[in-house]
């Protein structure tokens, strides 16, 4: 399928709106700023509208199918979580509001915070980070405040494991700290060795994403915690796989000091395309006086006969305010909404279905996919996508592929510390019978693999961007997507087109390509040239 640009679908004098006459003087606007000719394509809103539709029908989305990104959590949004964010008395709100007109949004945002305190085992939250590596910076810069105020400002190292979040090591050098690496043991977990040879006092912390982004729950947490602790430093947790403890262990109670979650992951928000997102942060007592202002909290007690009045409250030591307003609201809404639906017993549920999908799955791939480290796994699972019979093939390959059956692929050579990685994340909203379908499409390829390794080298063969190459250059990188030409006399490969997907071909000469360098983006060569 190709779809014209809104300037080939131009008509001129075709119009999509038409104003009503003005009820005040028109003024005659600047000479500078008048232009005599403004190309701008002239369309109606129905030719607007179909345009937007029929490019939303080739995105995939989670109410498509399984979308099995590996650390992204990317489970059903429930419509309910919807409907109340849109209700008038929360969407209708201006952040300006005297908090006195505005004491129903205050609630939940005081609730919400409560329910974050005791989902980890916290003294205090902050709703205010934007999303999960907004968490990350808001906890650290938490931690070098917290050092500070005690006149430790020699302790600038944060130990961050092989197996963490690729955002951790970023999120310490924002913050002017000296990234320290810590590799993972045969388990995959952290190896204590290495730890214990940079718990000195120039520790300021460890980053821990735990289960990590091996799909593990690290065996040694607890020693990990009390040998950073003994040190004089603290511990920050990566909560962005919480899905896999809700309901079944508080991070607070295994010695984590700050720890921020993902609102857009765990509980059930919609992410995905730069946001919205929402990674409120977690911390232990003695942290509560750093939390960025304000928070919400209680400014006048109720009685019998009247409610508490909510307002703001700024901690004694705050970092500060690390975002605009009051943090994204109409996230907190959708997860006050879902954790409301689902209760204490909901959530438990929640994760124990998260680990049973990952593991079900994972058995029915071991055999047919290297594992690196083979345990019980938690949330999600990672496993290499090469295989020393079926030189050539690479886990991209493997992706390619998928997309030929319709399934989203898994994240790609992440984590870094397994060759040719493919994180697999089902969640709990899958069901039996969409695993079983995810699983019978990887052994399906993995045996393409090795009798049709070109099914794999070539794909995906029905989608409408068809390859994608790169080139180095300097100080930029390129990227080409090709639309893929389909001449009327190619032959029929159901083999290539497992799906069987109608491929209908028009003349062509050139495919598309779109080249970025750097933040620009620009039409190289165009045609029409491929339908679906």
């Amino acid at each position: 399928m190709t779809e014209p640009l809104l300037c080939e679908l131009s008509v001129p004098g075709r119009r999509g709106v038409r104003f009503p006459k003005p009820e005040v003087p028109l003024a005659d606007l600047p000479k500078g700023l008048v232009r005599e000719h403004l190309p701008m394509p002239e369309l109606s809103e129905v030719d607007v509208v179909r345009h937007f539709t029929r490019l939303s029908k080739l995105n995939y989305c989670i109410d498509q199918n399984i979308y099995p990104l590996g650390s992204c959590t990317m489970k059903y949004n429930p419509r309910i979580n919807e409907e109340v964010a849109r209700l008038p008395g929360f969407a209708a709100l201006h952040p300006l509001q005297p908090i006195e007109t505005v004491q129903g949004a205050l609630y939940l945002m005081y609730t919400l915070q409560e329910m974050l305190k005791e989902i980890g085992g916290f003294a205090g939250v902050s709703l205010q980070p934007a999303a999960g590596a907004h968490g990350e910076l808001t906890g650290i810069l938490i931690i070098r405040a917290y050092h500070e105020s005690r006149g430790e400002y020699q302790r600038t190292k944060v130990l961050i494991p092989d197996s963490a979040h690729g955002t951790n090591p970023a999120t310490s050098a924002m913050s002017g700290m000296q990234v320290v690496e810590i590799p993972s043991d045969g388990r995959g977990n952290v190896d204590l060795n290495a730890l214990r040879q940079h718990c000195d006092e120039t520790l300021a912390g460890i980053m821990l994403t735990n289960p990590n982004t091996l799909g593990l729950f690290d065996e040694n947490v607890l020693e990990v915690t009390r040998l950073v602790h003994e040190a004089g430093g603290q511990v920050y947790g990566d909560g962005a796989n919480m899905n896999a403890l809700v309901g079944i262990v508080r991070p607070g109670d295994l010695g984590i000091d700050v720890l921020h979650y993902n609102l857009h992951k765990t509980f059930s928000t919609p992410h995905g395309g730069g946001g919205p997102g929402s990674g409120p942060v977690g911390v232990a007592a003695h942290l509560v006086d750093f939390l960025p202002a304000p928070i919400v909290g209680i400014i006048e007690e109720g009685d019998d006969e009247s409610a508490p009045l909510y307002g703001f409250i700024t901690p004694s030591k705050s970092i500060g305010r690390v975002k605009s307003f009051w943090g994204h609201f109409g996230i907190m809404v959708r997860a006050y909404t879902y954790l409301r639906m689902n209760g204490p017993q909901g959530l438990r549920e929640v994760a124990e279905a998260a680990v049973l999908n990952a593991n079900y799955l994972l058995a029915k791939m071991r055999g047919y996919y290297h594992l690196p480290y083979d345990r019980v796994c938690m949330h999600e699972f990672v496993v290499e996508g090469v295989w020393p019979d079926a030189p050539g093939i690479h886990a991209l390959d493997i992706s390619k592929r998928l997309m030929d059956y319709g399934l989203h692929p898994p994240t790609n050579y992440f984590p870094l510390i397994v060759h040719e990685a493919l994180m697999i994340e089902p969640t709990e909203t899958e069901s039996k019978q969409s695993l079983d379908e995810f699983a019978r499409v990887m052994i399906k390829i993995y045996e393409e693999a090795h009798t049709q390794p070109e099914l794999l080298k070539e794909a995906p063969h029905v989608t409408p961007v068809a390859a994608w190459t790169r080139s180095k250059r300097p100080k930029s990188w390129c990227c080409a997507a090709g639309w893929r030409r389909c001449p009327p006399n190619r032959p029929k490969r159901p083999d290539l087109n497992p799906l069987g997907v109608e491929l209908k071909g028009v003349p062509s000469t050139q495919p598309l390509f779109i080249s970025r360098s750097c933040s620009r983006t620009i039409v190289l060569r165009e045609t029409r040239n491929a339908a679906l």
